[in-house]
């Protein structure tokens, strides 16, 4: 399954990176609608969930994501909608960890 979230607020340090592998962290801005979608092994057996998902969150629940390479790229988000078949377009669309 996928989830969109708006980007609320981030660090400057994602406008910062310059390694080719993480130069999607510039791209990043408040105010987007980002789709992040949960699969093996982010999804928990048990649960069939990824951490962060923002399951139990509602309305106008804030919540904090990290990004993986750069610890110092941070920010909030709040979940829109959680989508069961995944139609993330291909800019703005990341995977749980």
């Amino acid at each position: 399954y996928c989830v969109e979230f708006r980007t609320e607020s981030l660090s400057q340090h994602c406008a910062l990176e310059t390694r080719p592998y993480a130069r999607w962290m510039r791209y990043l801005r408040e105010g987007h609608t980002v789709c992040v979608a949960c699969q093996p092994p982010a999804m928990s057996a048990a649960t069939r969930r990824c951490s962060g998902d923002g399951h139990s969150a509602h309305g106008d629940k804030i919540l904090h994501w990290e990004a993986i390479g750069n610890s110092q790229c941070q920010g909030t988000w709040k979940k829109i909608r959680q989508l069961e078949h995944c139609s993330c377009p291909l800019v703005h669309s990341f995977v749980f960890t």
